[in-house]
């Protein structure tokens, strides 16, 4: 069972992807529809389609701030968006200069908070972020 952390629920559960949902996923690790026990191929969006959820997997810092530059005219155009924000787990023992922090940082600064945390998998934690209530 590919379901990893410490609830046992399904990572597409802990995400909250719903079948309905348009779907856009930034440096998809190969394995992401095996981590989510799901093939959800059909649901990630085509050409100018606005999604309802973004997973955006970072390996450092640059390219956290490259994905995030990309999401930002998807933010303001769906401000209902789910935005989550992986990198690498220090216990994964992968050298990356991204952690928690900076991601929480940068959000806050572009208008985001972050609601959750989530262990993606062995390799990846997951933060997700929206656009606060008041600014919907």
């Amino acid at each position: 069972m590919a379901a990893t952390g410490y609830s046992g629920t399904p990572l597409i559960k802990k995400l909250g992807i719903t079948p309905e949902m348009k779907v856009l996923v930034i440096q998809m690790p190969d394995n992401y529809f095996d981590l989510l026990e799901q093939d959800i191929s059909g649901q990630l969006i085509k050409g100018k389609q606005i999604p309802d959820f973004i997973h955006l997997f970072a390996t450092n810092i640059a390219a956290f701030e490259k994905g995030m530059q990309k999401i930002r005219p998807y933010a303001k155009a769906n401000t209902t968006v789910i935005i989550w924000v992986s990198w690498y787990k220090k216990a994964a023992g992968i050298t990356t200069d991204l952690n928690e922090n900076i991601i929480r940082d940068f959000a806050l600064q572009n208008s985001l908070v972050d609601i959750k945390v989530c262990a993606v998998s062995a390799l990846w934690s997951g933060l997700k972020l929206v656009v606060p209530v008041a600014k919907r």
